[in-house]
């Protein structure tokens, strides 16, 4: 009942949407890792643009990553963009330029776990393989009543059971794709369309009222607030910027040279800060002006930022570490995080 439903309900409701209309394992690859944790509407333009730009997995790994890292400017999670550069470098030089389809093989490459292997094994190929991500979880908790917290060991082991229960008789290819489809715009997250779903005389939450309730969580993310304070120095045409080197959010984007305090600063404090001693060796700094205070808000941060406009006299810059200069003109041939 509840398989047929979903796939009459997917045949006539489906989005069209370019990924769907072909079993290239590059190209659902490329839409998988995009839309992770990114909606459709803001993925789309992102997508084409990938694609126009990169035809096969080998011309994805033969770009730099600093070109990767623009065209994936502003979607988030920059982690995801490397990862593909570095799985895309692997199918290369040790698949042949072949992209794989086989859920075993998948798994072995970077930045692929199980829900995506599963996706691009099913659509590809039409292995056996159950789909759960959000919209799953979301749907299967509400329709049979799973109060399990999806986020635990326990909720995980019997989410995945019942998503291959059901899988056993249906077609892979268009169940996994109808399952995510009515999570994504039937059983939505917020406001559902209850009242006009065909799930609804058999659905547990609907009957029960628990909508609202389902699924359950456990874990609450804990969110870690920083000060980003950004120094705006520019000489004539050009401005000073950074790359970010360590092991952080961002990491091999650029911005401006920055200093992170544990809270906000003033301008005193900010002027007598050891990392701006380290800028006033090399020259004399002025603080001209400062922004207001931007809010950029990560899945697991909540940055402060603001950007201190600094005027200069002497300075020389070259015995700093990843800063250089970079004329206003030449800008845009550099991925900045979105803040």
């Amino acid at each position: 009942m509840f398989v047929e439903e979903v796939t009459k309900w997917y045949k006539i409701n489906k989005r069209e949407l370019p990924w769907r209309d072909t079993k290239n394992p590059y190209i659902i690859w490329l839409s998988e890792i995009i839309l992770q944790q990114t909606r459709v509407e803001q993925g789309l333009p992102y997508f084409y643009k990938f694609t126009e730009r990169y035809k096969s997995v080998t011309e994805f790994a033969d770009a730099s990553e600093d070109e990767i890292l623009k065209l994936w400017q502003g979607l988030g999670y920059y982690s995801r963009a490397r990862n593909m550069h570095a799985t895309a470098k692997i199918i290369k030089t040790e698949y042949n330029g072949v992209f794989p389809c086989n859920y075993e093989t998948l798994l072995k490459l970077k930045g692929i776990g199980e829900y995506t292997a599963a996706a691009i094994s099913s659509f590809s190929s039409n292995e056996k393989h159950a789909v759960v991500d959000g919209n799953v979880y979301r749907l299967l908790s509400r329709y049979f009543g799973i109060e399990t917290a999806i986020d635990s060991t326990l909720g995980k082991k019997q989410f995945k059971k019942l998503a291959y229960d059901l899988l056993e008789t249906a077609e892979p290819f268009i169940y996994n794709q109808a399952v995510m489809e009515f999570g994504a715009i039937q059983c939505k997250p917020a406001s559902p369309l209850c009242e006009k779903c065909p799930l609804r005389l058999n659905c547990y939450a609907y009957n029960h009222n628990q909508v609202d309730k389902l699924p359950v969580k456990e874990k609450k993310t804990k969110v870690k607030e920083r000060f980003f304070n950004y120094l705006v120095i520019k000489d004539n045409d050009s401005y000073l910027l950074n790359k970010r080197v360590a092991k952080d959010i961002w990491q091999n984007m650029y911005d401006f040279p920055l200093i992170e305090t544990s809270d906000r600063v003033t301008e005193d404090e900010l002027i007598q800060h050891v990392h701006f001693e380290n800028f006033k060796k090399n020259g004399k700094l002025y603080i001209k002006s400062v922004s207001e205070e931007k809010k950029h808000v990560l899945s697991h941060q909540i940055i402060y930022a603001r950007f201190w406009e600094i005027s200069l006299e002497n300075v020389l810059f070259d015995s700093l570490n990843s800063v250089f200069w970079v004329g206003e003109n030449e800008m845009e041939q550099y991925a900045f995080p979105k803040l």
